[in-house]
């Protein structure tokens, strides 16, 4: 007999799927593969080994004081793997999410998860061209779309935009914003935009927000993004009294030019860089961020949208209720160090019991291509588990749950949610 998760699976497997958020590169933005390289797009089996969860996981079981930072990330990519591969996947069981992870992903690509070695894993790497493999990821993953992350105060990635322009354009990709440094270091973000040729002062004139506007603006051309995004420390408020210049930048140029251009900003509050700066990006953790800042911009903004995520898992409840309350909300995502699966489906059922189906359930945040195969498939089986519990208790209420209304619902979490929130030419008032 077919269960409601098995309808629910199957609806959701079938379902394409709009990945809105990642740190993946089509190829025009260069490629390193196996053994390291230079460009943006990480693919294979050493990208996929030497992520930064590994990176901090592996000193849990071989120290600094055995081998110091500094000699690990002087070791070249391959190297790196191979000390990584050793003491977590070959000493020891990798039951650790970052770990099961690299297994999935092999399974699905149809190598053998068993696999001692990696030489023969290199080979079959080694024998892909970037190009098709990015198809063959995303059809193994079922994403049909895939939200990059454009730094433009990245001096690689900004050149690389001025350099080719269109060139870098993949339709199998969209770019999004990301300018942090416009509140957290405005005095460094002010003196690059004079440097690039905007006028622009460090004080906030009517010149220099009629200029910083025309930056946006003209990124936003230039890549065409679909919407913009930062992230943020737990720190941060809205308003904020003890930084009035980030209040203006908010008020005065970052949502004029939002509500003028009918995008979302992006906010992912929550990350507190650098507590281990030895380990560098691997060096991050969490923190408590405020849900009001998040409310007062709803309110305060009406023409405006917010896409929100936050890393502390105590914020999750609040945020959701804050969700009720402001239609220009819309929740995403298990961000960072919130993608394990127990903390996944904790989310995942508070959020379909408050919100309905009026979030946006996951992204994969994948910064090595092949990731997308093992964040979805982790994902799609927990949004699954989550989604035919609600049908379930529907069910047992006399109402019947069709087959029609399992597809709505996995077409809507998986893709058109966000498809909506993005285009929509005016937010729906609380």
């Amino acid at each position: 007999m077919t269960t409601m998760l098995d309808r629910t699976r199957l609806a959701l497997t079938q379902q394409p799927i709009v990945d809105m958020h990642t740190h993946c590169y089509p190829p025009s933005f260069g490629h390193s593969g196996v053994g390291g390289g230079d460009g943006m797009l990480l693919w294979g089996i050493d990208q996929l080994l030497t992520y930064h969860y590994l990176v901090a996981e592996v000193y849990r079981v071989v120290p600094a004081t055995e081998l110091p930072y500094d000699t690990f990330f002087a070791m070249t990519t391959r190297e790196q793997a191979d000390h990584i591969w050793r003491h977590l996947f070959i000493e020891r069981t990798p039951i650790s999410e970052a770990c099961r992870g690299v297994i999935t992903t092999l399974g699905a690509l149809g190598l053998d998860p068993n696999e001692r070695s990696l030489d023969s894993l290199r080979s079959w790497f080694e024998a892909r061209d970037a190009n098709t493999y990015v198809d063959t990821v995303m059809e193994t993953s079922g994403v049909e779309s895939i939200t990059m992350t454009n730094a433009v105060f990245d001096d690689e990635e900004r050149s690389l935009w001025l350099e080719k322009g269109d060139a870098l354009k993949d339709p199998r990709f969209e770019a999004v914003l990301r300018i942090d440094p416009l509140l957290q270091d405005w005095p460094s973000a002010s003196a690059k935009l004079g440097a690039w040729g905007y006028g622009v002062s460090e004080e906030l004139t009517p010149r220099t927000i009629a200029e910083a506007k025309r930056f946006i603006t003209d990124w936003l051309t230039r890549m065409d993004a679909i919407y913009v995004a930062m992230s943020l420390p737990p720190g941060f408020r809205y308003p904020d009294p003890s930084n009035p210049t980030a209040d203006r930048i908010i008020a005065e140029i970052l949502m004029p030019v939002l509500a003028d251009h009918g995008l979302p900003w992006a906010m992912m509050i929550g990350s507190r860089r650098h507590v281990n700066p030895a380990l560098g990006q691997a060096g991050d953790m969490v923190g408590k961020a405020d849900v009001q800042a998040v409310v007062n911009l709803c309110r305060d903004f009406p023409r405006n949208r917010f896409l929100v995520t936050m890393l502390s898992r105590e914020n999750q409840h609040e945020l959701c209720v804050a969700a009720r309350k402001f239609g220009n909300l819309m929740v995403f995502g298990c961000w960072w160090f919130l993608n394990n699966p127990s903390i996944i489906e904790e989310m995942t059922r508070e959020r379909f019991e408050l919100l309905g189906t009026t979030v946006i359930p996951q992204h994969s945040d994948a910064r090595v291509l092949d990731q997308l195969i093992y964040k979805w498939s982790h994902s799609r089986e927990i949004i699954a588990r989550c989604l035919a519990t609600q049908y379930e208790q529907l069910d047992d209420t006399g109402y019947r749950v069709t087959d029609e209304h399992i597809g709505a619902d996995a077409e809507r979490l998986m893709r058109g949610n966000f498809r909506s929130f993005i285009t929509a030419e005016q937010p729906v008032e609380a």
